[in-house]
């Protein structure tokens, strides 16, 4: 037996033994990068591109063990290949748990999406629902493959290149869905000439779903450090001086109201966001700010609306969205109408 096959087949051996280490080394790695975004970007980085490098390989394994079994004789274990594909997958979902934890809107559609994500890393975490429920299934492990993928992408991209996060989910989709052709042309056995016309309609049908899901899907470099209702900025400390969560109609009307937001965003990376205001449900002014990433505290910064309905009475909102319309967060309050003075 060669050295390298020996040495394999030693970590498969560890790999059975310790399935749990995998998930934890994942998810730890996930925090640290987490954690690393703002004070050491480099370091992000890199685990960042680690995990983009485990997929490639991934990709081009048919191409490379064939390269190895020809000019080395070195065939790769099935086995080892299995738990390779097993490995990433959990590392890639435990990576990017911190990320989605911290920046889902729970009170919106994020929640069933990120639900669905420690969903898969529980699946993939467990070998025989993994191995005998999901991967058997070829169409379901397809999907769950290019989740993985996708959902790496949309927190590595803005790491490494500083894309925006409407950007971002773009090349993301198109990337997963691109990746996913090998898989897919090498899953679908009907005859060669039907089967490109179904790859293709298949690889068109993920991109459609990922686009109509798009505002379900949580920014996960982009998270909400503060929020307050205010009547009063404080321009020096860029800071509100006063917090509100219920205001007198008429001091609303009198003085006017300030949402303001501190908005955490990977260093070096530009986004714009607006701040929807709505009363009782209903929109009524949509106003864009430009953020920029790199600070600890966030990126503060807010929107005014001096003018109100002539009954501004009841529940409002100041939603915190995307450039591409993708939750951030939510600021509510509450305004009392004015009592009348007495005759």
């Amino acid at each position: 037996m060669l050295p390298l096959e020996a040495r394999l087949k030693w970590l498969i051996a560890q790999v059975q033994r310790y399935p749990g280490v995998v998930a934890v080394f994942g998810f730890a790695s996930g925090l640290a990068s987490f954690f690393l975004v703002e004070r050491h970007e480099a370091s992000a980085r890199i685990i960042a591109l680690l995990m983009l490098l485990g997929w490639l390989w991934l990709v081009l394994e048919p191409v490379l063990s064939g390269v190895l079994a020809r000019r080395f004789g070195l065939r790769l274990p099935p086995a080892l290949l299995r738990y390779a594909t097993q490995m990433i997958h959990q590392e890639s979902l435990f990576f990017t748990l911190p990320f989605f934890l911290a920046s889902t809107s729970w009170n919106s559609g994020q929640a069933l999406f990120t639900g669905g994500l420690i969903v898969a890393a529980l699946v993939v975490l467990i070998d025989p629902i993994y191995y005998q429920r999901l991967a058997p299934r070829r169409w379901l492990f397809l999907t769950f493959h290019t989740l993985t993928l996708f959902v790496v992408l949309l927190v590595a991209l803005p790491l490494i290149l500083h894309v925006p996060t409407g950007r971002s989910y773009e090349l993301a989709l198109a990337l997963a869905v691109v990746l996913a052709f090998p898989s897919l042309l090498g899953s679908i056995t009907v005859p060669r000439w039907w089967r490109g016309l179904l790859v293709v309609g298949l690889m068109l049908m993920l991109a459609g779903v990922g686009w109509l899901a798009r505002l379900w899907v949580p920014p996960a470099t982009l998270r909400l450090t503060e929020v307050a209702i205010a009547t009063v900025i404080d321009d020096d400390n860029r800071a509100p001086r006063n917090r509100l969560e219920e205001i007198d109609a008429a001091q609303l009307v009198e003085r006017g109201l300030y949402a303001y937001t501190a908005i955490k965003a990977p260093l070096g990376l530009q986004e714009r966001i607006e701040h929807v205001w709505l009363h009782e449900g209903r929109e009524l002014d949509r106003i864009a700010l430009d953020i920029r990433g790199g600070r600890e505290e966030g990126y503060r910064a807010w929107t005014s609306k001096k003018n109100f309905p002539p009954a501004p009475g009841g529940r409002w909102q100041v939603r915190v969205l995307t450039g591409d319309g993708r939750m951030i967060g939510t600021l509510r309050f509450r305004v009392r109408e004015t009592a009348a003075a007495a005759p």
